[in-house]
């Protein structure tokens, strides 16, 4: 099995391609060693000192590395051991069947909700996650048209990430609705 790698804008996350589908249903992201009980590859990723996140998306596995964790040269070839254990093994992604922690349409969207949603899903989640990430809704307030979204994997606490939200987000969402004036991340 050959596992490659590629860098993020994140100088703190690395993407890594198993050459197979990892998480089909949607991004699965985990924050910290806690989370991470629900998936065997999580757990044993959190396991290495110094990571600190870890997002599954459709075809990779994106981490994230601690600011004060090892650099890059000492942790890649840990994390690719542990993906290669865990892909040879056959082992099950998630535990008890975990789901995916995608926005859900639960059909009580009204119209604009579930336009920023579907721009989201065409157009902007694809971008993101060439980049190893993931982008989310989280709410849209009509009073004040500003569009809270949450950011996962690579790109949560990418130093290009407000850049990405303003001049690339915000621009798109302003010009196919209207209704959108504004484009914040939600806090983490």
């Amino acid at each position: 099995m050959f596992i490659q790698t590629e860098p993020t804008p994140n100088p703190n996350a690395l993407k890594f391609l198993p050459g197979r589908m990892v998480a089909p249903e949607g991004g699965l992201a985990f924050d910290g060693p806690g989370a991470a009980t629900a998936s065997p590859l999580a757990e044993a990723l959190f396991g290495l000192a110094g990571v600190a996140g870890v997002f599954f998306g459709a075809d990779h596995v994106s981490v994230t590395r601690a600011d004060d964790g090892p650099d890059w040269p000492d942790l890649r070839p840990q994390i690719l051991t542990v993906l290669m254990d865990h892909f040879v093994s056959g082992a099950p992604l998630m535990r008890d069947g975990g789901l995916g922690q995608g926005h859900v349409d639960d059909g009580e969207d009204d119209d604009v909700v579930r336009e920023i949603k579907s721009l989201l899903d065409s157009r902007v989640r694809p971008a993101v996650a060439q980049d190893g990430g993931d982008i989310l809704f989280e709410s849209f307030d009509a009073d004040t048209g500003v569009l809270t979204l949450r950011l996962r994997g690579a790109c949560a606490g990418c130093p290009s990430s407000t850049a990405t939200l303003k001049m690339g987000v915000e621009q798109m969402m302003r010009h196919y609705v209207p209704e959108v004036t504004r484009v914040e991340a939600a806090e983490a």
